[in-house]
């Protein structure tokens, strides 16, 4: 059985249930590498924004259709009535939750823990930085001791 990756990216973890095709889809999300759950995070939360805006695109479109002037009678003024009123709900129901989309990703902005990346990547970087200059002066010592005996061997001649 091959090891988990490690990753940056959080995962929900599978819940105990009784229900085994939850559990496989739990599994296909773990056997994917983090730049295709990634993408897939981000396909869905795409999918979402689609969605709401095309019912806001959809309703506004409705409601200029059924603000015609015209030679109406009372039942079909109500009936148009009615049909706007339930488009208004269902765009405002859209705006918020293109609102609610938007707070959510604002919050996985500010929670992703920059700092924390940041540290440990300049930690990184320090340590690689101070193996570099160790190499160097090992192999400043390695050549000051192989080209002193040829020094010392052609003042001897």
């Amino acid at each position: 059985m091959s090891e988990i990756p490690q990753t940056d990216v959080s995962r929900p973890s599978a819940l105990p249930t009784a229900s085994l095709l939850q559990r496989s889809a739990a599994q296909n999300v773990v056997d994917q590498n983090s730049a295709e759950y990634l993408d897939s995070i981000e396909e869905e939360w795409n999918k979402k924004v689609d969605v709401e805006v095309e019912t806001l695109v959809d309703g506004m479109v409705d409601l200029v259709n059924l603000a015609s002037i015209g030679d109406k009678d009372k039942f079909r003024i109500a009936q148009e009535s009615f049909q706007a009123q339930s488009r208004a709900e269902s765009m405002v129901r859209a705006a918020s939750t293109l609102l609610s989309i938007t707070h959510s990703m604002k919050l996985l902005l500010l929670l992703s823990d920059e700092a924390q990346i940041t540290h440990r990547r300049d930690a990184e970087l320090k340590h690689v930085q101070e193996e570099k200059d160790l190499a160097k002066r090992k192999v400043v010592e390695l050549l000051d001791e192989l080209l002193k005996p040829s020094n010392e061997s052609q003042r001897g001649s």
